[in-house]
């Protein structure tokens, strides 16, 4: 039985920090298994921060810079993470950082050039799992439903919460996974403007007051009524929903107040269309299970039928760091990585691009 010993590297939406996963994956009699051995959480600095999150905005030279730059930092910090663990690693699998993702226009791109990370390392690196997909006319997201599906069968839905919310579930024998809209992403642009990163445990979001005109204007967004398969991201969120949120009159818990049971009115909405009249489990992973007050808002909207499932915070905070561990060996072994059913690309494919480390 061949143990994959995989460094997966993760920067989602919310641009909290670089999460790193090093896990070992098998197959078994019983399909895909996993241990998730050793786990950091790096932050960045408002620097790199505010370079990341501007990145839409650079010329093509800028941006290329950021690209190699953004490549050979997290190299070193792959490194760093290695020798303070001593691992022993067969690979690296790096999602990057996107800056870009319009697939209907044929494009998507995550920083972090590969080649640099792997030089940076010494390890082969397995990374940019969007862009194939994209060219054979998918959405390029979500990817994490093939993680889903191998590694967390035992849950009806999968749904995480990182920046955005999206799910994944079986529906005809195929995979089914969209993006629903928003998380942590208003409720971290929110907390920003008083200095805080985030709003720890929805405290802050629990005090408030439900603004139901603000509230009315997001549950009208046009984006809510498009058919899956479908993706979103910052563009979204800076075009549509920065606007309503600088225009609003609401206190800063009212505003996180009504965004927490805006998010949750969508997710109970969507999983409504799909759940069957039997209870049902659902998993929840991303930085909002690790909120109180969304949980239990999330709860009550979705009713007794399905259970909210959160696992331990560990695998919350790092399950697709895992997942983009379990790409890159499933690249490796030539296998289905990422699927049509859930993408709309005209067929699956097994993407990412292999880099070796320059002597």
């Amino acid at each position: 039985m061949n143990t994959y010993k995989v460094l997966g590297m993760m920067s989602g939406t919310s641009l909290d920090g670089l999460d790193l996963a090093y896990c070992h994956l098998w197959e078994s009699e019983e399909g895909w298994k996993f241990s998730l051995e050793k786990t950091k959480d790096v932050s960045y600095d408002p620097h790199l921060r505010d370079q990341l999150k501007d990145a839409i905005h650079l010329s093509e030279q800028d941006h290329e810079q950021l690209h190699k730059d953004y490549g050979i930092w997290l190299g070193k910090q792959a490194v760093e993470f290695i020798k303070e663990q001593d691992l022993d690693v067969d690979f690296i699998a790096s999602h990057g950082h996107t800056s870009h993702h319009r697939p209907d226009e044929g494009f998507t791109f995550q920083l972090g050039d590969g080649q640099l990370i792997a030089d940076n390392s010494k390890k082969k690196v397995i990374c940019d799992f969007r862009t194939k997909d994209v060219s054979l006319g998918g959405q390029g997201a979500p990817l994490v439903p093939i993680g889903d599906r191998l590694l967390f069968h035992e849950y009806d839905f999968c749904l995480n919460l990182g920046g955005i919310s999206n799910m994944s579930f079986e529906k005809g024998g195929e995979r089914i996974a969209y993006d629903i809209g928003l998380a942590n992403m208003p409720l971290n642009f929110i907390t920003a403007k008083l200095g805080m990163a985030y709003d720890e445990d929805g405290k802050m979001a629990r005090s408030g007051n439900l603004d139901n005109q603000l509230l009315e204007q997001l549950n009208a967004l046009s984006y809510y009524q498009l058919p899956h398969p479908k993706s979103t991201g910052y563009e979204w969120f800076t075009e549509e929903i920065v606007p309503l949120i600088e225009s609003s009159k609401a206190s800063h818990a009212d505003l996180l107040h009504t965004f927490i049971h805006h998010n949750c009115e969508q997710i109970a909405l969507e999983v409504q269309k799909h759940a069957s009249g039997k209870p049902q489990k659902m998993l929840a992973t991303g930085g909002g299970a690790l909120n109180g007050f969304f949980k239990e808002t999330l709860q009550e909207k979705l009713g007794a039928k399905v259970k909210v499932c959160a696992p331990s915070p560990t695998l919350i905070a790092y399950k697709e760091a895992l997942v983009f561990a379990l790409m890159g060996v499933l690249k490796e072994q030539g296998q289905t990585n990422v699927l049509s059913s859930v993408t709309g690309a005209k067929k699956d494919s097994s993407s990412g691009e292999i880099f070796y480390p320059r002597v």
